[in-house]
């Protein structure tokens, strides 16, 4: 499975979420404006990976139990985004969950309501 069109899949199904480049990656934008999903395909070194934002205190949780699978992503890490390998064996549903929950971070009420509806 290609992580990417996973990825993408995963995204774009959700309420009014489109893709377009920023910084030369793939990402994906709600109304075209807030920031879900950043993709880095080997952007900033020579990993796969996407970063996201996450609720307070859960990127530095998922660090320091799996630093193999989550990370500090930087420019957005300090605040309080989220790193997370595809270059590693991935739960595709556990991925699922961590990009609601970045929307859920961004999204307008109603977007949330459509997407809980």
């Amino acid at each position: 499975m290609d992580p990417l069109e996973e990825l993408r899949r995963l995204c774009l199904a959700l309420p009014e979420t489109t893709e377009r480049l920023s910084h030369d990656e793939p990402t994906w934008f709600v109304r075209g404006k807030k920031t879900v999903v950043m993709y880095a395909g080997h952007h900033h070194d020579d990993r796969v990976a996407f970063w996201c934002p996450a609720p307070p205190g859960v990127q530095e949780e998922l660090v320091a139990q799996e630093p193999d699978r989550f990370f500090r992503p930087p420019y957005v890490g300090h605040r309080g985004w989220l790193g997370v390998w595809l270059d590693v064996p991935v739960d595709w549903a556990e991925i699922r969950a961590i990009v609601v929950e970045a929307y859920r971070m961004v999204a307008p009420k109603k977007l949330l309501a459509e997407l809980d509806g």
